[in-house]
């Protein structure tokens, strides 16, 4: 009951913050530029507000994707200009006629999705409500599900069964004549050595848009430990993440992060506890930073998208940790790559470990069509580098079939585990994706 009495407080804290006012009205334009610009334009046409009402009606109207898209670990440089181009356009028509009535599944049948680096829901428009009272604007619902059948052979040994990578739903909103956005994001299938409450709770964040170019995020959000091991699991190209991220990153923390974002850096800096899943209210002190340099972020995507990163995660639970993370990725029309290594002495992941490790791992991928994706993944790992002969390698090969971007997503892996002090085995992985 002691263990679940912060989670109480901390929902507490967040109501409290949400009813405070925006700082700037005048900034809200910058975060939300697109979707701005063409509301404010719909706005003008139908009614004479003034300036300054035109645009906070177009804050409380623009895409509530953005709660997401804007945040690094939410989206990848595997798109191009084309397809951000396309998906825009599509989203409009949409929301042009949606007067229109039409049965439930025809309309998820003609929902033209294209982009892939970002989540996209099925249901977004059907489970988005505009209340015309109250603390908050706009809330979308949604739900998530991720599994897969999975055959493991190692020697004469054979194995298969199903695995639930995640089921969640959640709730994204904007509160009223605020620049103050907010998510929640709920598991409700339990997890073995943690108790339900500890493990309930995904995301539970408000985002403040009141500074230029910036996010500050207060709560319980995604910790960006490595570039992987910070990214959403709705846009990861493998059904497994990198053993690197596996390990060192894939957690969150509570409490609280800058976010910039400019044509040629992006950056996220963050102040946590160094806690995991509400065990204690607070283990210690945790500092997360991530810088990207992304050099041809002005030529309009002429020689490619070239992305260069690096970060540090460092704190203390029970004993002190640091992890060091660099990364490039590169994508030039239909291709696109990625490389990372992360090292640590010591690190805190799903829980503490107090050794010295390494691992890095190689990814290409090519989009056949925009529907279809080849990617490869070379990913090695050694979880002690005072032992010797203890690399663990894993060769994947897959194909990602978008039926509706991410929101419909067909997945096949195929995956070969060289182990110097294990046996090798190989397993194939056949798995799906629904984001309604």
């Amino acid at each position: 009951m002691k263990k679940n009495f912060k989670l109480i407080i901390f929902i507490a804290i967040l109501i409290i913050f949400t009813q405070l006012p925006s700082v700037s009205s005048e900034n809200n334009g910058t975060i939300y530029d697109a979707d701005t610009i063409y509301l404010e334009n719909l706005i003008n046409t139908k009614s004479h507000k003034t300036d300054l009402q035109s645009k906070k009606n177009a804050s409380d109207n623009s895409d509530l994707d953005d709660i997401d898209d804007r945040l690094p670990e939410n989206s990848s440089e595997d798109t191009d200009k084309n397809e951000i181009i396309n998906n825009t356009l599509s989203n409009e028509i949409t929301d042009a006629t949606r007067i229109e009535e039409k049965p439930l599944f025809k309309k998820i049948i003609e929902k033209n999705i294209i982009r892939t680096d970002i989540p996209s829901y099925l249901l977004g428009d059907e489970l988005t409500f505009t209340p015309d009272k109250g603390p908050i604007s706009k809330v979308q619902f949604f739900g998530t599900y991720n599994g897969y059948v999975s055959s493991l052979w190692t020697n004469k040994d054979y194995d298969t069964n199903y695995t639930t990578n995640f089921v969640q739903v959640g709730a994204m909103g904007r509160f009223r004549n605020t620049n103050t956005d907010f998510k929640i994001l709920l598991n409700p299938k339990g997890v073995h050595g943690r108790s339900y409450l500890q493990n309930l709770v995904a995301d539970a964040y408000i985002v403040n848009n009141s500074i230029p170019h910036h996010q500050v995020v207060i709560g319980y959000s995604r910790n960006q430990v490595g570039k992987e091991g910070g990214s959403s699991s709705y846009i990861l190209p493998f059904i497994m993440r990198s053993q690197i991220a596996r390990n060192f990153g894939s957690t969150r923390a509570l409490g609280v992060r800058l976010v910039g974002n400019y044509d040629l850096v992006d950056y996220n800096l963050a102040f946590n506890s160094s806690d995991r899943y509400f065990q204690k209210w607070f283990a210690g002190p945790e500092f997360t930073g991530w810088i990207d340099i992304k050099p041809f972020g002005k030529t309009d995507g002429k020689y490619g998208n070239l992305v260069i990163g690096g970060g540090l995660n460092t704190g203390k639970n029970h004993t002190h940790y640091t992890v060091g993370s660099v990364y490039v990725g590169y994508k030039y029309k239909k291709l696109w790559t990625r490389f990372e290594y992360g090292i640590a002495d010591g690190y805190n992941g799903s829980y503490v470990v107090n050794k010295k490790a390494e691992g890095f791992y190689g990814i290409i991928g090519y989009k056949v069509t925009p529907k279809l994706q080849l990617i490869a993944r070379y990913d090695q790992f050694n979880p002690d580098r005072n032992v010797s002969h203890n690399t663990r390698r894993e060769y994947t090969a897959g194909i990602n079939y978008f039926i509706k971007g991410q929101a419909l997503r067909l997945i096949l892996n195929y995956v070969f585990c060289q182990n110097d002090n294990a046996p090798n085995s190989h397993r194939i992985m056949v798995g799906t994706q629904i984001l309604l």
